[in-house]
């Protein structure tokens, strides 16, 4: 199977970070691509990083409350 990383996007040009504030999804949840799967806190505006694939969330990188920078990878997900 492969495995897709989920990275933190940058929606704005001076972003450089973001704070998950909730996930939506758990470990081994199945999710479909565009789904949202988390809250992101960035540049005093709530963002929802969506699923970059369908699949199921195998594995939850960064914790609720941590500030991540751009482009680090949060979650994996595994192709179905």
């Amino acid at each position: 199977m492969a495995r897709v990383k989920v990275l933190l996007p940058q929606w704005g040009m001076g972003m450089s970070e973001g704070t998950i504030v909730k996930w939506l999804k758990a470990v081994g949840d199945p999710v479909t691509e565009d789904e949202p799967l988390a809250e992101i806190e960035a540049e005093k505006t709530t963002e929802v990083i969506e699923s970059p694939s369908a699949g199921v969330l195998i594995e939850i990188l960064e914790l609720e409350g941590k500030v991540v920078p751009v482009r680090t990878p949060v979650a994996i997900i595994e192709k179905a």
